[in-house]
C-alpha cells in the first residue's frame, strides 16, 4: 500500500514538472510573436485600429474607431471587441491585438467606466451610449502648469 502511494506521489511530481516545463515552452515560443509597442488598453477607451486589408495584389490599411467594450485572454491570445455606430447601426469587431492584420492601435480617447464589459451599450442609442471622459494628471503637465504660473 506504501509503495503503490510513494509511487502515485512520483508520478505526480513528474508530470507536475513536465507541465510546468511545456508551459514554459510555449511562453517562449509565444514572447517571439508579442508586439512591444502597444498602448495600454482598458475598457472604455476610444481607440482607432488600423487593419491591413489585401485587395487584389495592393495591401492597404483601412482605419477602425470605435469604443472598447470588452478585453478577453492574455498573452498572445488577447482580444479586443472594438463597438462603433455606423449609420445607425451598431458594429461589433473583434481584434486580436497580437495579429500580424492589426497593423496599429491608437488610444484616442480615455473613457471612464466603472464595468469590465460595456454589453450594456448594445441596448442604449444615442447619447445614452456616450461614455465619460477620463483626464489623466500627469507629472509633467502640473509641472509646467506650476511654472508657468509663478
Amino acid at each position: 500500500m506504501t509503495q503503490s502511494l510513494a509511487y502515485l506521489l512520483v508520478l505526480k511530481i513528474v508530470f507536475n514538472l513536465i507541465h510546468m516545463h511545456a508551459q514554459a515552452i510555449i511562453r517562449s515560443i509565444e514572447a517571439k510573436y508579442l508586439k512591444k509597442d502597444l498602448p495600454q488598453l482598458c475598457v472604455g477607451d476610444r481607440v482607432r485600429v488600423g487593419v491591413r486589408i489585401v485587395e487584389g495584389n495592393k495591401e492597404r490599411t483601412q482605419p477602425y474607431e470605435g469604443d472598447i467594450i470588452s478585453i478577453r485572454g492574455t498573452g498572445i491570445n488577447t482580444t479586443i471587441t472594438v463597438r462603433k455606430t455606423f449609420q445607425g447601426v451598431g458594429v461589433e469587431r473583434v481584434f486580436l491585438v497580437h495579429s500580424p492584420k492589426v497593423e496599429s492601435i491608437k488610444v484616442l480617447q480615455r473613457g471612464k467606466v466603472r464595468r469590465a464589459k460595456l454589453y450594456y451599450l448594445r441596448k442604449l442609442t444615442g447619447k445614452a451610449a456616450r461614455i465619460k471622459r477620463r483626464f489623466e494628471r500627469s507629472a509633467d503637465k502640473t509641472t509646467k502648469e506650476e511654472s508657468t504660473e509663478v
